[in-house]
């Protein structure tokens, strides 16, 4: 049996991955980071497989990962996440007779689903939980792109699972958090009450993280170089009387630059959403445990205003949730991006309590 679990997610920037060992007193032994291509890759879907593999290699070799056995997290406004109760059975009888009872509440086919339902609570007969459905075609393309840099996906979980495990290991025995984790182009809530996932909702939304912006000022360079012999033979032909303006031009093109952080109008749209999603649990669950606080992951987090903002607009405390709080760490986490990107993925690798 290994003693290692790696967390694999794969988002539109990147690929990220984090090696903890089992136990009860888990340690982060490895991780890392490599950017992807421009649309080699959507949140959790696969668009150039022989890209995204490259970059699964290279982050293998650069974090000195030694697992190849992963538990993929996946996450994308293709997944279907809901509440639903059905005739308490076992769980073979339950996966066997789940396709049929869920069939209307899918957007394709049930062949053509990857199903899962995480049971919560049991009474008089009934279970009610949270059903998960996926596309399976663009599953199983990411299992395959994930197998051509010769590791193998032993589990696929959903993301937002992993991100409760995490919150778990902070929150009082029977207290009720919501935790949210802000990425570069999905966002999602779980909210738990007793450890135990009760809600959750993917958010797509564009976040003008640090690797965002980083990909941006790429972006503008490789036009910058291909656009530049054009633009010395264009500014040649411009007259000397016109010096001045073809300074300035040049100038204007040399300096070109996105703008880093987000718009008030941006972070605005952001905290709403996010806002009206805790608001939409808090009135639905009226016969729960109120949420007691917010936990706040993700690099989207470190963006200037989106926090302060956001403490604004909910009436539960915040808190910041880094990897650091949840298991010691045998290399250091560089940066508070990683620190905080790092929940979800070290709770995918906390799985044994799934």
């Amino acid at each position: 049996m290994a003693n290692t679990i790696v967390g694999l997610e794969i988002t539109e920037e990147g690929v990220r991955a984090a090696e903890v060992t089992v136990g009860k007193s888990p340690m982060l032994v490895a991780y890392g980071a490599v950017p992807l291509p421009p649309e080699a890759a959507g949140d959790s879907e696969v668009n150039d497989p022989d890209a995204v593999a490259l970059a699964l290699r290279q982050l293998w070799s650069r974090a000195g990962i030694k697992g190849k056995h992963v538990v993929l997290g996946i996450a994308s406004r293709r997944i279907l996440v809901r509440e639903y109760t059905t005739a308490a059975m076992r769980p073979d009888l339950l996966r066997q007779a789940l396709p049929f009872q869920v069939q209307d509440l899918l957007p394709v086919p049930a062949e053509q689903a990857v199903l899962d339902f995480y049971p919560v609570s049991e009474d008089a007969g009934q279970v009610t939980g949270l059903l998960v459905a996926a596309v399976a075609e663009s599953v199983e393309q990411v299992v395959g792109t994930i197998g051509k840099a010769k590791i193998k996906v032993d589990v696929v979980d959903l993301a937002p699972f992993g991100l409760a495990r995490a919150a778990r290991r902070v929150a009082a025995p029977g207290e009720t958090v919501a935790a949210l984790h802000l990425g570069d182009h999905t966002s999602y809530v779980v909210v738990l009450e007793g450890g135990v996932p009760r809600f959750v909702r993917i958010i797509p939304v564009d976040i003008t993280t640090n690797a965002v912006h980083a990909r941006e000022l790429f972006q503008l360079g490789e036009m910058a170089d291909a656009a530049g012999p054009i633009l010395e033979e264009a500014l040649e032909t411009v007259p000397p009387m016109a010096g001045a303006r073809r300074s300035r031009a040049a100038a204007r093109a040399a300096g070109m630059r996105p703008t880093s952080g987000m718009s008030s109008s941006a972070i605005d749209d952001l905290v709403t959403r996010l806002a009206s999603t805790l608001r939409f649990y808090t009135d639905r669950a009226v016969d729960q445990q109120p949420i007691t606080r917010v936990l706040l992951t993700g690099a989207g987090a470190t963006v200037p205003g989106v926090s302060d903002a956001l403490s604004a607009s909910i009436p539960m405390p915040l808190e910041f949730l880094s990897a650091s709080q949840l298991v010691r760490s045998k290399v250091p986490i560089e940066t508070s991006d990683d620190d905080l990107n790092l929940v979800t993925t070290i709770g995918l690798a906390l799985g044994e309590g799934r």
